[in-house]
């Protein structure tokens, strides 16, 4: 008798899917931490499963906030937009694929520098899963291939869209961008505000963290590092965090 894969979800369901996802990551000996990307451990149909799941925990916390989630209008749907919000928008690049990328040949042999932003980027602290808000410029020196700009901002939103602590996040999105287009050198400077720091703990509104990474010629030659902060800071809104 074949087994359909509807009824292969619908046993795996039965165990728990999030059971289900864990134990083939770990089966591979793979890391599944915040902000790791375990959308090759979800199988077609499992999204929609675990965001129920999901729900129901989430609709667990409420109670035991004491929130009437049964006759508070305000909260009676609030699991569902959570559970949907997380695994769909704020963490979605958790679950879900990297944007499609499509790489073309350096044709002119361009050997200039180019800098784009700020791009807005959009993550939450992994310590309280609180917003990080901010933007995000990156700096690149060709090599034999270019990627369009708009990806750039779009493979950022994806690696943001995870629980992060801000200088991970900066580290992996280097990574991503020199598998993509393999640059002769690249810099990426973000400053964000980081709301475990404006709205809990010191309460301190206007403190904003920068950092920043540089690999390549940008690492080696000076001249061509200060030349991207140069660039950044003299772009309109250059190192604004609003």
């Amino acid at each position: 008798m074949t087994i359909t894969p509807s009824e292969n979800i619908k046993k795996e369901v039965d165990k728990k899917i999030s059971d289900v996802i864990r134990n083939r990551i770990i089966l591979q000996k793979k890391r599944f931490h915040a902000n790791d990307n375990i959308s090759d451990f979800i199988n077609p149909g499992e999204l929609e499963h675990l965001q129920k799941e999901v729900a129901s925990k989430v609709r667990d916390l409420l109670k035991s906030l004491v929130i009437d989630i049964e006759n508070d209008h305000n909260s009676q749907e609030t699991a569902e937009r959570v559970a949907k919000m997380y695994l769909r928008e704020v963490f979605k690049g958790r679950y879900h694929k990297r944007p499609t990328v499509t790489d073309f040949p350096n044709a002119k042999n361009l050997d200039e520098i180019y800098t784009l932003g700020p791009i807005s980027v959009r993550s939450a602290c992994s310590h309280h899963m609180v917003p990080i808000i901010g933007d995000c410029w990156i700096g690149i020196k060709p090599g034999d291939k270019v990627i369009g700009i708009s990806k750039f901002a779009r493979v950022a939103d994806w690696v943001f869209s995870r629980p992060h602590i801000q200088e991970e996040a900066v580290m992996i999105l280097a990574d991503e961008i020199e598998r993509l287009c393999e640059p002769k050198g690249l810099a990426i400077l973000v400053k964000a505000k980081h709301y475990c720091m404006c709205w809990r703990g010191v309460k301190e509104p206007n403190t904003s963290m920068i950092n920043s990474i540089v690999r390549g010629d940008f690492r080696h030659d000076p001249s061509l590092k200060q030349e991207f902060f140069e660039l950044v800071k003299n772009q309109p809104g250059g190192l604004s965090c609003n």
